[in-house]
């Protein structure tokens, strides 16, 4: 009878600590698995870019694309929109179906931002605007704006003239546009027309866009030159790109680049810092495209629920003729 006891007792208390262990090592494990989820929990960024219409969008599109490789707790859903509005709002729209963390919009134009920017309120998702600004009726609509002063770049390329040849001077500009529609060209031009303002003789004879493209601004330039090509003094390049173009034409066209016309542009890619090296090209104002490592950071803030800037501005430069040798080498782009 004895035996009986003990042989029950035994077989209730291997039963209890199967039980037991069996309930405790599934808690167990399940709240592993469950807190090692949170921690892995990713953020992801929806980012739509303009396209590929320069060497500095290309290394923009570089620099944002390396974030996973930055932070590994990171993923990047990626949209060119081929230089088109309504490609963008599409991608916006697609992000904003897939649940993505936080989008980042680089926008082709200021405007016609208002309904999809609601949607993506309305789904609780933050959008940060990257390089390019937006005009929206509520200001709510996007986090922030990560980039650069497209006004006081125009400002900076006016003051590279008139460091070189003085207010006084008599000269005739031809400007190259950028996008039309496009904070880069609005704030641009804007800047740049309001620092001559005290320069009486200073005259914009020629203006038109070239896209932000080095092909339209060769094309763009040539038929300047056809028609006042020796009348311009300085040519004023809303970019780089086109103003690797324009050197191309005036070349063609017989005049010397950096001597005959003073070119100043905004972006500093390394295709222009060698013609300016070669004495082709007179003045570069900086407009850093490497913005990956804090557009990151701004996510991550964003989705941690911290409070950033409303405008966080990247770090730049200007550069003349005379450091172009020396800052070859440094550009990544």
């Amino acid at each position: 009878m004895k035996f009986k006891k003990l042989a029950a007792l035994a077989s209730s208390v291997i039963l209890a600590t199967s039980i037991f262990a069996g309930c405790g090592g599934s808690s167990s494990s399940t709240s592993t698995s469950s807190s090692s989820d949170s921690s892995k929990k990713k953020v992801v960024i929806g980012f739509a870019q303009v396209g590929a219409e320069s060497g500095w969008r290309t290394a923009e599109t570089n620099s944002i694309k390396e974030i996973p490789k930055l932070d590994p707790n990171v993923d990047l859903k990626f949209s060119d929109g081929q230089q088109k509005q309504e490609n963008q709002i599409k991608a916006i729209r697609s992000f904003i179906a897939q649940k993505v963390s936080v989008i980042a919009l680089d926008p082709v134009v200021e405007t016609g931002w208002d309904t999809v920017l609601k949607e993506a309120k309305d789904a609780k998702i933050p959008v940060v605007i990257v390089d390019r600004g937006v005009k929206v009726s509520d200001e709510s609509l996007y986090t922030c704006f990560l980039g650069s002063d497209m006004e006081e770049e125009g400002k900076r390329a006016a003051k590279l003239i008139i460091d070189h040849f003085g207010k006084d001077a008599k000269l005739n500009i031809a400007e190259l546009q950028g996008t039309v529609g496009s904070s880069a060209m609005v704030g641009r031009q804007k800047g740049f027309n309001e620092t001559i303002k005290d320069c009486p003789n200073y005259k914009i004879i020629k203006s038109q866009t070239g896209d932000f493209t080095r092909a339209k601004g060769k094309e763009v330039m040539e038929a300047f030159l056809k028609s006042d090509g020796d009348k311009i003094n300085v040519l004023w390049s809303h970019n780089d790109d086109m103003g690797v173009g324009a050197i191309q034409a005036i070349e063609e066209y017989g005049k010397k680049p950096g001597k005959d016309i003073f070119i100043v542009s905004v972006d500093g890619i390394k295709d222009m810092f060698q013609m300016m090296a070669d004495g082709k090209s007179n003045g570069i104002v900086e407009c850093n495209p490497l913005l990956g490592p804090q557009l990151l950071e701004t996510a991550k803030a964003v989705v941690a629920g911290q409070k950033v800037e409303k405008n966080i501005k990247s770090k730049e430069s200007v550069f003349t003729q005379d450091q172009a040798k020396k800052e070859l080498p440094n550009r990544k782009y």
